[in-house]
């Protein structure tokens, strides 16, 4: 069970619109609030996930968030290459509040390795599951909106972690036209033009690279879980 918001939906909701219509400051409005210090910066963190991610991105939470391990050091490896600040990852992953960020950050300048708290650990094994494209863009919907926790989300929706992984890294890359089903309606090889014949070979070495990682991924969460043994 989550904790029990602060402040309301809809009281976060009225800041972030006064706030972003200008028509109040958001030292008024967290002032109005009863809010301490720093609460100005509050403001501006609902208005900005409000901006970039709609109103739900400030309704509260059903229960705690939890996020993947691999969601984490992606977040964190933002900041260290592309030197986001926590507020604008916050925004960027529609995270509730940068005090999470800041701790994943810490953890990493002190050389601790995140951890990973969902418990879903057959998904890993989980068979690969029939899915419409519709089904597969619902998914994908749930995973970017809960964190990219793709083993959530896999048992969930009751089909395999490299299933959900794979369309979301589709997603990412063409939108909802890499959710496609092209089974089955691959041009012969001696249809294709020079450059059809190249995109096909990065293709087919991009899926050949994703499939290790898959497989690192996998061999290291068998080792983690034989070590917790």
């Amino acid at each position: 069970m989550g904790r029990k918001a602060k402040y309301t939906f809809e009281q976060k909701l009225k800041a972030a619109q006064d706030y972003l219509s200008g028509k109040k400051s958001a030292a008024a409005i967290a002032f109005e609030l009863g809010m301490g210090k720093y609460g100005d910066n509050r403001i501006r963190q609902w208005a900005s996930l409000y901006k970039a991610n709609g109103q739900e991105a400030l309704k509260p939470k059903e229960r705690n968030s939890s996020y993947s391990k691999e969601f984490k050091d992606m977040v964190v490896q933002d900041y260290v290459q592309n030197g986001l600040s926590p507020y604008e990852l916050a925004t960027k992953y529609n995270i509730p509040s940068k005090t999470v960020i800041d701790q994943w950050i810490k953890r990493y300048n002190n050389h601790i390795e995140q951890r990973d708290y969902c418990p879903h650990q057959e998904v890993y094994m989980a068979e690969r599951k029939k899915t419409t494209k519709e089904e597969r863009m619902e998914i994908v919907q749930y995973c970017i909106n809960h964190g990219r926790n793709y083993k959530e989300t896999a048992a969930k929706y009751g089909c395999s972690y490299s299933q959900v992984y794979s369309w979301v890294r589709k997603y990412d890359r063409q939108g909802t036209d890499g959710l496609n089903d092209n089974r089955g309606h691959r041009k012969a090889e001696e249809d294709l033009t020079d450059n059809e014949k190249l995109e096909r070979k990065i293709r087919r070495l991009k899926e050949e690279l994703r499939r290790k990682e898959i497989e690192v991924i996998f061999l290291k969460k068998l080792n983690e879980l034989g070590r917790g043994r």
